[in-house]
C-alpha cells in the first residue's frame, strides 16, 4: 500500500512559485509606473507655482510703479519718491531682477524651469468723465470738456518648459493696474 502524500511536489512548488514572482513583478510594475507618476505631477506643481510666485512678485511691485518703459528685454520703473530704478528682464532662460545700481539677481531657478516669454506689455484707456461736472459742457470744446481720466495697466504673460522635460509648458497672465491716474480736461467754470 502506498502512504498518504505530505506537502507539496516539486512541480507544485516550481508552479507556486512562478505565478508568485509574476504577481510581484506586476506589483512592482505598477508601483514604479505611480511613483514616476506622482514625481512628474510633483514637479509640474512646482513649475506651476514657481512661475505664479514670479509673475506675482513682478505685479506687485509694479502696482507701486511711477513712469514705466517697457522693452523688448524687460521693463524699468522707479517707485513713487524712490530713488532706485528696479527692473525685469529675461536672459538665457531665466527671469533677473535689478534694483538700482545693484547687479542683476535670479529670479527663476534654471534647474527648475527655463523661461520661453516675459512680456510686459503697457496699456491706457480713456474714460470720459460726463456725469462729473455740475454745468454742461459748450459745443465745440469736446477736447477738453468734460474732462477725462487716463487708466493705466500692464499685461504680464509669463511662459515656461520645464527643465526636467520640456514637452511641459507652462504659463501665467494677469493684468496690473497701475496708480496715479493722469486726468485731463476741465469742467466750465
Amino acid at each position: 500500500m502506498r502512504r498518504f502524500q505530505r506537502g507539496l511536489s516539486l512541480v507544485e512548488m516550481m508552479v507556486t512559485s512562478a505565478i508568485s514572482l509574476m504577481v510581484v513583478a506586476a506589483a512592482l510594475l505598477a508601483f514604479t509606473h505611480q511613483l514616476r507618476a506622482s514625481r512628474n505631477i510633483l514637479l509640474e506643481a512646482r513649475l506651476m507655482q514657481d512661475l505664479r510666485t514670479t509673475t506675482e512678485l513682478v505685479a506687485h511691485n509694479l502696482r507701486r510703479a511711477g513712469p514705466v518703459s517697457a522693452a523688448e528685454d524687460g521693463v524699468h520703473f522707479s517707485h513713487a519718491g524712490a530713488e532706485a530704478e528696479m527692473a525685469y528682464r529675461l536672459r538665457a532662460g531665466v527671469i533677473e531682477m535689478k534694483l538700482g545700481e545693484s547687479p542683476w539677481q535670479a529670479m527663476t531657478d534654471v534647474n527648475t524651469l527655463r523661461v520661453a516669454t516675459f512680456n510686459v506689455t503697457p496699456r491706457v484707456d480713456e474714460i470720459v468723465l460726463t456725469g462729473f461736472c455740475a454745468r454742461a459742457c459748450a459745443e465745440g470744446s469736446s477736447a477738453t470738456c468734460p474732462p477725462r481720466q487716463q487708466l493705466r495697466s500692464l499685461s504680464i504673460h509669463v511662459e515656461a518648459r520645464a527643465a526636467h522635460d520640456p514637452a511641459v509648458i507652462r504659463s501665467t497672465r494677469t493684468t496690473v493696474r497701475l496708480r496715479n491716474d493722469a486726468l485731463s480736461g476741465a469742467c466750465p467754470i
